[in-house]
Parts: C-alpha cells; structure tokens; sequence
C-alpha cells in the first residue's frame, strides 16, 4: 500500500518512517544512500541537503529538531528568553566532550559562529547571522561568561532562532583541529573531530562513509546501530539495484521512469517538503540581462506537462518561488495562499502563456528568438529529474524560437560553476530552512553565497534588512511578500515545482524520521527482528 506523509499547511510535521543495515553486514551496521560524495562537510561550507544529513550524524547544535520538527534541547541542557525576546541564555549540558574525548565549552560556540561570517570563511550561509547584534561589525554579540553558559543578543525578536541553533551552519567546531588544516581538516576520517552522535570512522572517497557511534555523545545510550554505512553513489540505476539487492536499506533516489512500477508498494514514500525546483537565469550573461527575455523563458514553460509526466510524484506546478506550506501573518493562512501567484501555472492557461511569452521576446527585439544566441542549459547527471525536465525545457522554449544547449556536470564540479556564476541557465532547487519564508528570500540579497543568479537590486536588499530589523510579524510577512514582488518583476528566476520527498526503505526498519527540509535521521533507528 502507498504510503503517503502530507505535510500540514502550519505545522511542520515530520513523518515517522524507518531505517536498518545491509545485506551480509554485521546486524549493528546500518547500510544507507542519502547522495553522492559531499561537496563538503564542513558545518559552515556545506549548502547541500545530502550533506546536512550527513552532518546532523556528526555534529550537534544548541539544539535540536525532534522528529515533529519542533526545537529541542540538543548539547544545550535549558534555554531563557528575556521578555523582549532579544536575549537568549543558553546552559549547555554537564561533561560535554568532542568526539576525541576534549572538553567542549560554551567557547567553542562564540567561536564557531564568528568563524561562520568571517568572509575568509567563506560560509554560503553567513547571512544568517544576520539576527544577531554585531553581524555588520563582524564581530557577533556572543558571549560566553563561562565555559556553561552562551549569551545570545538579537538586533530583533526572531521566532526561529531556536530552529536555526539546529541549522548546520550554527554547529561547533574545534578551533585547534581547524586551525591546524584549515581546509583539509573535513576531509578525513582522521581530523573529523564533531560533538554529534557519531563520528566519521571511515572515508573512501566516492564509495563509502562509515560513522561509528560517538562513546563521548553525552545521550550516547538512546542510539541505535553501532555504525552507520553512508553509500556514495550518483548512479540511479546502481542505487536502485543496491536497494533491490538488500545491500541498502534506504535509497534516497531512483530512476525517474521507475516511478510507475514503485508507487504502489510498500517500499515506497513520498512526503511534502517545503521546496521549490526551479531554474536560474546568470543575470550577468549578455541577453540574460533583459528581464523581458526572463520572462518569456519563466513563461514558456508547461509547469503541469513537467509535474504529471516527468516528475509522477504529486508534485505541484509553482507559480511563485516561496513553497507551500509556510504560514502568513495570520497563522490560518499560508504565505502562498495571501502572496497568490505571479502568473497562471496550470495547464489550461499554457497556451496563453505561451502567445505572452513570444510577445515579451519580440518587445525584447527578438521576435521568435531571432538574434538570439543558443544558450546553455546546465545541470547535474545525479537525480532522476533532471535530463528529463532539461529536455522538456528544450522542447518548450523552443516553441518561442530559443534555443539551448543541454550540458552535464558531476554533482560536485556542477555546484562550483554554478555559484560561481560560470554558466548561462541552469536547473536548481531550494529547500526552506526552518519555518519561516526569510528562508527563501535572504538567499537573494547582493553578495550572498547562494544568490547563485548573481543579482543585486539595492531596493530588494533594504526590504530583507528591514525584516530581519523587525519584531511585528505583520510588517515582517507584509515586507517579504514585497521582496517576493520583486524577484518576479525582475524574472530572475523560474519556478517549475514545489517539491516533494520520494525515497525507498525497508519495511523492516523502524525508528526512522526525516523532516520537509530534507534531512534524514538514522541514529535512533533499529531493524525489526535485529
């Protein structure tokens, strides 16, 4: 039977799935897929979901996020909240260790975040930070009165704040370790030193990750199986075969055409996830710098013929680049639901669509694409999508005269050219990073690590300023749906879908949870009958 977790319109509910070891390994080793090798998997560089995963197992924040999805005390033991809501007051647990056996303090945390926005970092995420006093000055108002206790001073009340000291990007790390290789030292099994449950065993580069669990976690007693095997692979059909074959329990992807056959067994999941698949437009590239030409590409494209025969899962057509599933102002109603959609998404309105789009291209001065040059199309060979929606795309855009070139890049090297802004078009995604829509709108500001389209706009930056400045949730919701405004009057950006999470798992395993923002979480799992 088709197992089906929705993701409520409020609440973030995380579903309750399960986990469990590989064929011929030893009963306590847990055997799984969650992507390809890393980029990387250090707490302030990694901006993937694969490697979020990966370092929820090694690393733990201030907090933590159950398997509901609400904060909860992680390597902090309590928290308090001044009536203003501008202070926090963290007190971490007693006898907290790295996985060495080395003391950790609450030290590590004020340097770890100041290492995070300090640009020789070179953090995606370094804006984040931006809640905290001192962001501008590059110095965060951190204090840690002694080695317990983590004072946290806001420049606003933020809601989330307790979500995002369970963001990657906020996770401790040693400063001696990384001083020493500062970029090799999360690279190797042997200077991975984390605070998370396990602690990387093993690393053989393009093949396999083992984390064994962690005897200095301070709730090293609630986990599960003694290691964890992460596979690294790309390849769809090898992954498939893998999971076929018992050699993985848990395959977080698979051939897209394989869909069909799957969807009905039991082995087979789809959950909501607050994300949006969508296409980059290098706002740089001659051509590509015309907001009209942007528009007619956002607009050729038959979001509904995607969703129903390529993607199969439920996905729905996006006609905005916030997802579903984010409340407004009001707690009743979504950001979706108030902010509506930038244009008609559906099939019914494709043909209209369409004869808008050619019309945007002859204002442009290109009338049916004439004079206009063949333009790359970029994505990455790992996923089950994303040939096929390139293809489509081709197919699409050509009905308006434009042509393009597809071209593939391994995971990796793809994500280095595209935030370098060396590509024309290419395909991307976002999942939201806590439950709030900031977390789909800062990537955008000038400068930000993700802001992959290479766009600035003066006005768009001081509207996300002035949210993140903000305590009223009113103004704050009033001025994101503005900044929205924006990023569809600019056309900087196509959304094609909102997205949903489609993985395979034994029925065997139990204990398994993963959340809307993609994460997987192994370490409380177990295999029936183990």
């Amino acid at each position: 039977m088709r197992k089906i977790a929705l993701l409520l319109v409020i609440v973030m509910a995380f579903g309750a799935l399960a986990v469990g070891c590989g064929k011929g390994s030893d009963a306590n080793e847990l055997a799984v897929h969650v992507g390809a090798e890393p980029n990387t998997i250090d707490p302030a560089l990694n901006s993937s979901v694969d490697g979020a995963t990966l370092l929820i197992h090694g690393f733990e924040g201030l907090m933590n996020l159950d398997e509901n999805g609400v904060p909860v005390e992680g390597q902090a033991e309590s928290y308090e909240i001044s009536d203003d809501g501008l202070t926090y007051t963290f007190t971490l647990r007693d006898g907290l260790k790295w996985s060495d056996g080395e003391p950790l303090t609450a030290q590590d945390f004020v340097y770890s975040w100041n290492r995070a926005i300090d640009p020789e970092t070179g953090a995606d995420y370094s804006y984040m930070f931006e809640v905290i006093e001192g962001y501008n000055d590059g110095k965060l108002n951190v204090e840690a009165p002694d080695e317990k206790t983590i004072v946290v001073k806001l420049v606003a009340a933020t809601p989330h704040f307790l979500e995002l000291c369970a963001f990657p990007t906020f996770f401790p790390v040693r400063k001696d370790i990384v001083e020493a290789e500062p970029d090799a030292w999360a690279t190797k099994a042997e200077t991975y030193i984390g605070n998370g449950p396990y602690v990387l065993k093993e690393w053989v580069h393009d093949s396999h990750m083992i984390y064994e669990k962690n005897k200095n976690y301070w709730n090293v007693d609630a986990l599960g199986p003694e290691t964890i095997k992460f596979q690294l692979m790309g390849d769809l059909n090898a992954i498939l075969a893998a999971f076929e074959n018992g050699e993985i329990l848990f395959a977080d992807d698979m051939p897209n055409d394989e869909i069909e056959a799957w969807k009905d067994r039991d082995e087979f999941y789809i959950q909501g996830q607050l994300g949006t698949y969508y296409i980059s437009f290098n706002v740089q590239k001659e051509y590509l710098n015309d907001p009209k030409v942007r528009k007619a590409l956002t607009l050729a494209i038959d979001r509904e013929f995607i969703c129903e025969q390529i993607a199969q899962s439920g996905e729905q057509p996006a006609g905005a680049f916030v997802a579903i599933g984010l409340s407004d102002a009001d707690p009743t109603k979504e950001f979706r639901e108030v902010g509506g959609d930038y244009y008609d998404p559906s099939g019914a309105a494709y043909e209209d669509n369409l004869e808008e789009a050619k019309k945007l291209l002859a204002e442009a001065g290109y009338p049916n694409g004439e004079g206009l040059p063949t333009f790359e199309y970029l994505y990455n060979v790992e996923g089950s999508l994303h040939l096929p929606v390139a293809e489509a795309l081709q197919d699409m855009w050509g009905k308006i005269g434009v042509k393009i070139e597809l071209v593939s890049q391994e995971w990796n090297t793809f994500l280095d050219t595209r935030k370098n802004g060396e590509y024309e078009i290419a395909r991307n995604g976002w999942l939201g990073d806590y439950n709030d829509p900031i977390s789909f709108l800062d990537m955008w500001i000038t400068d930000s690590g993700n802001n992959d389209a290479q766009w600035s706009n003066t006005e768009y930056d001081e509207i996300i300023a002035r949210v993140k400045a903000s305590s009223d949730r009113e103004e704050r919701m009033k001025l994101m749906h503005e900044a929205e405004d924006i990023i569809f009057e600019e056309a900087m950006l196509a959304p094609v879908f909102y997205y949903v999470d489609t993985y395979l798992k034994s029925p065997k395993l139990e204990g398994f949870y993963s959340s809307p923002l993609g994460y997987k979480y192994f370490m409380y799992t177990e295999v029936a009958g183990d």
